[in-house]
């Protein structure tokens, strides 16, 4: 038993058909051009119904039971599925791209001082870019056994995404 197993044993109880739909969003991440970037755009909707107008304690919590359960459900896909981080796999960018937005959202945050569809294109864009390219050492995260590996590159896509986006914001808007 790995040391991810000890922690997500739950998805062993679970079918391999919702495993797997689950993993990809369903028919998302079967799409043939550009799935994650399609999962991306789930992501934001997931960002705009869930997280938009959480208070701060509320988007953390909401943060980490969502990448407890990225991880959980990408590792069993993975598993099930025989192939490691495979594109089809798509859970993982939907989760992330809330990360993109931290402190920005509510009625009186970074969002709405700048315009929601300004701020949140250039948060996917951003997000696309480092989940893409990968930089700063986030291609290695992808090493860790499992759905970590699956999930936390993701993760810390959506969290050098978040810096960028503020740091855009502050110096140059």
């Amino acid at each position: 038993m790995s040391a991810i197993d000890r922690y997500v044993f739950w998805t062993r109880t679970l079918s391999t058909p919702l495993v797997v739909n689950l993993a990809t969003i369903g028919p998302v991440g079967r799409m043939k051009k550009a799935p994650g970037t399609w999962g991306s755009v789930v992501g934001l909707a997931f960002y705009a119904v869930f997280f938009h107008n959480a208070s701060p304690l509320g988007f953390i919590f909401l943060a980490a039971l969502s990448a407890y359960i990225s991880v959980a459900i990408c590792d069993a896909a993975e598993k099930r599925l025989q192939m490691r981080d495979p594109g089809m796999i798509v859970l993982d960018e939907v989760v992330a791209v809330p990360l993109v937005f931290i402190g920005m959202g509510g009625h009186s945050g970074l969002i709405a001082q700048h315009g929601s569809w300004p701020v949140l294109l250039g948060g996917f864009a951003l997000f696309r870019v480092f989940d893409i390219l990968k930089p700063f050492g986030i291609s290695k995260l992808q090493d860790l056994p499992g759905g970590l590996g699956c999930a936390v590159d993701d993760l810390a896509a959506g969290m050098a995404a978040c810096v960028s986006l503020h740091l855009i914001l502050r110096f140059f808007f």
